[in-house]
């Protein structure tokens, strides 16, 4: 009796120290996809689709703290109960499907790294693409999930570091503006596909799949009732934090956009860049820059582990640097995202590489979403710990919400 009082109590030395999975996907919430979309919302509409910042952190919450739910319960990741619990055709297609979104994302994520190190030190795209391909391989193979875990709480402390600078050298933001946009939905017609984009980017598939993975890099012990109740009530707190942070990162770079760049169509990260540094001084393209790296190479990171996770997934295995399987993900999933860029920015927009990377992410989200959805719900899988009633319904009002953006954008996009 005396444990289950004390564990009503969260120790704040135990909740700091339970703090790193959710940051982890929190790094694919402030990707190189996501700058250009919010930069294009920001330069374009000033502060009125700052609103999207806040619904679509809902959405990725609700999403991201039942996959993790997943993880803790089962002890497997989602991968992994996909092999085990769905028909073997169904859970090879959602897995060899879910391998080429997690491709898909590498390509636009390996590609901010190349247009980081472009903006910076004016390497070639193909040049800087095999560098970050490269640097994110090795760096997974030589270190350990803590390791990791560390330097991607680093990357994203320096980005949100570098975003607040550049606010600090904006000479004025309307904050009453802004507060009100954050809370009352603005839509136009020329706003539409933008909006579709920042909403329909935001919650990715392999990131589902990841945080069902590295959730479980907090040991415990399955059999121990309090204990599950305390992870689950840990791991709630940690989701909030990190989708907060996200938050805060997305909503700072449409201010920085909508302040500086605005009326201005903006529709390439290079070109944002340029157009900082005459309106705020040359130390502010830098940071710029800086932070855009660090956000490419972060979120490659994650990328790779992601599709070392999925692939091992298929042979009931977890996600281990050491495992060939694994080894063999994160190979599949840099290596083609590298060739894919060194093969199309030859011929194709960079631009137009991050929006059709998003397309086929679009394509996937609803059969990671909706298998998600399964396997929580089932009492085979999570037992007692199953999505209750209301639970279940807000999951699929959710993903029904997330795969009509997706689909939408799919249409616009080929239109």
């Amino acid at each position: 009796m005396k444990q289950l009082l004390k564990d009503k109590k969260i120790p704040v030395p135990d909740f700091l120290r339970y703090i790193g999975p959710g940051l982890i996907v929190a790094v694919g919430f402030i990707d190189p996809g996501n700058w250009a979309a919010n930069i294009a919302a920001g330069s374009q509409f000033g502060y009125k689709l700052l609103w999207v910042i806040s619904l679509s952190t809902i959405m990725l919450a609700i999403l991201q703290h039942n996959v993790a739910h997943l993880g803790i319960v089962t002890g497997k990741c989602m991968s992994e109960n996909t092999t085990i619990y769905l028909p073997k055709f169904l859970s090879r297609f959602t897995l060899i499907t879910a391998i080429m979104a997690s491709i898909s994302t590498a390509v636009a994520e390996v590609l901010g790294g190349a247009l980081g190190l472009q903006m910076l030190f004016h390497l070639p795209l193909q040049v800087g693409a095999v560098f970050t391909g490269g640097l994110v391989i090795f760096f997974l193979f030589k270190n350990g999930y803590k390791k990791i875990e560390k330097v991607i709480i680093g990357f994203v402390s320096l980005i949100g570091i570098s975003l607040l600078f550049e606010l600090l050298l904006v000479p004025k933001i309307n904050w009453g503006a802004a507060a009100q946009a954050w809370v009352l939905p603005k839509i136009t017609l020329a706003s539409l596909p933008i909006i579709m984009s920042a909403l329909g980017a935001v919650v990715m598939p392999h990131n589902l799949f990841l945080h069902s993975e590295v959730i479980q890099s907090r040991q415990f012990n399955l059999e121990d009732e309090v204990v599950i109740k305390k992870q689950l009530r840990f791991e709630f707190m940690d989701t909030i934090f990190s989708m907060f942070l996200g938050w805060v990162i997305n909503s700072a770079i449409i201010l920085v956009a909508a302040a500086v760049l605005f009326p201005h169509l903006v529709t390439d990260i290079t070109m944002a860049q340029k157009l900082l540094e005459p309106l705020l001084g040359p130390a502010s393209a830098v940071i710029f820059a800086i932070a855009f790296l660090f956000a490419g190479v972060a979120s490659s990171i994650t990328a790779g582990m992601a599709g070392g996770s999925i692939f091992a997934g298929i042979f009931s295995e977890p996600y281990d640097a050491n495992d060939p399987h694994s080894r063999l993900g994160v190979w599949i999933t840099i290596g083609a995202a590298v060739l894919i860029i060194i093969g199309l920015t030859f011929v194709v927009n960079p631009f137009d590489i991050l929006i059709w990377s998003q397309v086929f992410l679009s394509i996937q989200l609803p059969i990671t979403i909706f298998v998600q959805i399964f396997l929580t719900s089932s009492e085979k899988v999570m037992g007692k710990y199953k999505n209750v009633w209301y639970t279940k319904i807000i999951l699929l009002a959710t993903g029904i919400f997330v795969s009509i953006l997706n689909i939408i954008l799919v249409l616009q996009t080929f239109n």
